[in-house]
């Protein structure tokens, strides 16, 4: 079973080379994120031609995210739990039915920048949700995949140059930490866990030349429960669609679970 993330960075605006990397990739299920739509604008018609059920929560122009599988889907979530006057749409969650049912949530995490800030301060806050929430996940002991663009540099191994970095909301201390605190819950990150090379990019701006100099950073990742990293067997970053014409800045990031 294949589960991916991927920031398409307005899946409208991409649309065709979204639809040749969703045929290419062939997974079971992908997250999408900043798909910069509102949900009755979402191409539904062309994603569930390639095979997939679809549960969108999108916004106007910003955020915005979308749950796709090729399974069955039941008990759909939209929206982070903990702030009823939360109106970005930065979280989905559903159950995938496949003949071993996985939990899987997808998320677009607050950049946070500039920081300090009011938007740091949301950012942390809206971690904080997400570790409550994935907290009450895990007591339900069931494989649950908590996957996305978390806009978080784990370690100064997973940017081209830590120093360009400092400041950054992306590195600073509190956001690391809490990301930590994430997987100190219990969750294993599957890239840590299967690969963990220093310098493997998932990000690349679109300015100075950044993908072909290879300066990215490493900020979409997947997060697994006990019952989950379990079923782990390897996780790949798909460079390929950064070559492609008009890309997304991010490139998908694929786990491999046993069936």
């Amino acid at each position: 079973m294949k589960i991916a993330t991927w920031n398409v960075n307005s899946v409208k605006a991409r649309l065709p080379t979204v639809l040749e990397v969703l045929k290419t990739i062939d997974c079971d299920v992908i997250c999408l994120q900043e798909i910069k739509c509102e949900t009755d604008a979402f191409p539904y018609l062309e994603i569930e031609e390639l095979g997939y059920n679809c549960a969108v929560h999108g916004q106007k122009s910003y955020n915005g995210v979308a749950l796709l599988s090729k399974h069955p889907i039941e008990d759909v979530v939209k929206g982070l739990p903990g702030d009823d006057f939360d109106e970005q749409a930065r979280y989905i969650e559903a159950l995938i039915m496949t003949d071993t049912p996985v939990r899987v949530g997808g998320l677009y995490l607050p950049n946070g920048n500039p920081a300090p800030g009011p938007k740091y301060d949301y950012k942390l806050g809206w971690m904080a949700r997400l570790l409550a929430h994935a907290e009450a996940q895990l007591a339900n002991e069931e494989s649950f995949v908590l996957c996305g663009d978390y806009n978080i540099i784990p370690r100064d191994e997973d940017c081209w140059e830590p120093t360009r970095w400092e400041g950054d909301a992306l590195t600073l201390p509190q956001g690391r930490a809490a990301f930590r605190r994430l997987k100190n819950l219990g969750l294993t990150e599957a890239f840590e866990a299967s690969d963990n090379r220093a310098h493997q990019y998932t990000f690349w701006d679109y300015q100075g030349g950044a993908f072909p100099k290879d300066h990215g950073i490493r900020i979409d990742h997947h997060l697994l429960s006990a019952q989950a990293a379990d079923r782990l067997i390897g996780i790949e970053i798909y460079r390929k669609a950064r070559e492609m014409e008009k890309p997304s800045d991010h490139v998908p990031v694929i786990a491999t679970l046993t069936d």
